[in-house]
């Protein structure tokens, strides 16, 4: 396998709690890089061949000193660098300007998140202060907008132009699937948004675990380096994208003799009620914990 991004969960901790976030960012999740960890992550990306670092979340300017100098050592190694945020922090242009400016020349992609899930009108016209400071600071800007499954109780500060629709994985398959219209579950035979071959980009959570999608781990970077996971990654193997590869979430509920209900929302929620119902046959893929809503109490 070989790797252009790699897109690092700098904590899995969110301001917001969205009804739709693949990994149940929230202010109460646990789970954050430490400035070393960064480094480590780095200099095996630079041993994979990777060109491209994203620093996303949670919310990765909770952490603004230590996002900052992530941001500042990847351009240093040669990467190109992405953001994806929640825009939480831009009230006023001017604020928005204060907390890009250094990003300046430095970011070749930032990314935002704006829509209804985010809660409220404010969100959208923070939106807007962060796109009008990135284009007066010359950094690539575009939008992440959900839009809301039909049904669904009608909200303000959804961005009409651009927008995808909910992959019913990690909280959506919680919290909005009584939204959804359902399908048989036999109509789920390939998974259609996910390259699991060659997936070119892939995600590190803040615990080390890589993750083809989320929730889908083929190792852990603090265990194993980073080039030799992607040279033996063999997906014809691999317990659940062997499956997947085969006849998508269709082939998993019929490999491991699983029940399913009759309906789905999409290909993404039987996959992922799946998993769910294998976790403790596959405990060192299906992982971890957070991510499939699970949180420790302590």
């Amino acid at each position: 396998m070989k790797l252009s991004g790699l897109h690092i969960l700098l904590t899995y901790e969110c301001n917001y709690e969205c009804d739709h976030c693949f990994v149940w960012g929230s202010p109460w999740q646990s789970g954050t890089l430490t400035l070393e960890k960064i480094r480590h992550i780095l200099s095996q990306a630079e041993d994979a061949g990777v060109n491209w670092i994203y620093f996303e979340g949670g919310e990765p300017f909770l952490y603004y000193p230590l996002l900052l100098e992530g941001v500042r050592e990847s351009v240093e190694r040669g990467f190109q660098v992405g953001l994806v945020t929640n825009v939480y922090w831009a009230n006023e242009v001017e604020d928005a300007l204060v907390w890009l400016r250094p990003f300046k020349d430095w970011v070749q992609d930032l990314s935002i998140s704006s829509d209804l899930y985010h809660g409220s009108e404010e969100m959208s016209k923070q939106a807007e202060n962060a796109c009008e400071a990135a284009e007066q600071l010359g950094i690539p800007i575009g939008v992440i907008s959900i839009a809301q499954p039909k049904g669904s109780e009608a909200g303000v500060g959804q961005l009409p132009l651009g927008e995808s629709g909910v992959m019913y994985r990690g909280r959506a398959a919680a919290k909005l699937v009584e939204h959804a219209v359902k399908q048989p579950w036999t109509e789920f035979n390939e998974c259609p948004f996910e390259n699991l071959r060659e997936p070119g980009r892939i995600h590190l959570d803040p615990l080390g675990y890589l993750h083809i999608c989320q929730g889908i781990s083929i190792g852990n970077l603090f265990q194993k380096p980073l080039r030799e996971i992607c040279e033996d990654y063999d997906p014809e193997s691999h317990s659940i994208v062997s499956p997947l590869l085969d006849g998508g979430p269709v082939e998993i509920v019929r490999r491991y003799g699983l029940t399913p209900h009759e309906g789905y929302a999409d290909a993404c929620h039987l996959c992922y009620e799946a998993r769910v119902d294998l976790r403790n046959k596959f405990p060192e893929i299906l992982i971890p914990d957070q991510v499939y809503g699970i949180f420790d109490e302590e």
